[in-house]
């Protein structure tokens, strides 16, 4: 594992859909073809691999200018805690240095608060915001 490499993803479908399903991610696999045309219109999306093996993979959407959101970002479960995730997030990071603001969305638990605040990530409240959501 100490062999992974970042890169531009490479479309494969099958190791797509092979890292959403390792995550548990069913919304995005019971409809291949919505994940898949989400993909190819996303502003950039980077993969981490062993060899040949999709093993993490983090998604952008946005206007490249004032805001850019993390749509997904994924690493199989067995190579997590591992900083693939750390190194995917930082190379968005760095890539939209310029954009005003970095937004995403992920699960209310300790572990993905944990995650993301330890990359400067900060919650809404704590930024005297407040986020709203349409989901249907």
């Amino acid at each position: 594992m100490n062999n992974i490499t970042y890169q531009e993803l490479l479309y494969n479908e099958s190791d797509i859909i092979e890292l959403y399903r390792d995550n548990e991610w069913t919304n995005y696999t019971e409809n291949q073809g919505l994940l898949f045309a989400g993909i190819k219109k996303s502003l950039f999306s980077y993969g981490a691999y062993d060899g040949p093996t999709l093993v993490g993979l983090i998604r952008v959407v946005g206007d490249d200018n004032t805001i850019i959101y993390i749509q997904d970002i994924l690493v199989l479960k067995r190579y997590q805690n591992k900083g693939i995730g750390s190194i995917l997030l930082k190379e968005i990071i760095d890539r939209y240095k310029n954009v005003r603001q970095i937004v995403l969305t992920t699960d209310n638990s300790n572990n993905q608060k944990s995650f993301y605040e330890k990359n400067g990530f900060k919650e809404h409240k704590d930024m005297k915001l407040v986020a709203f959501i349409l989901d249907k």
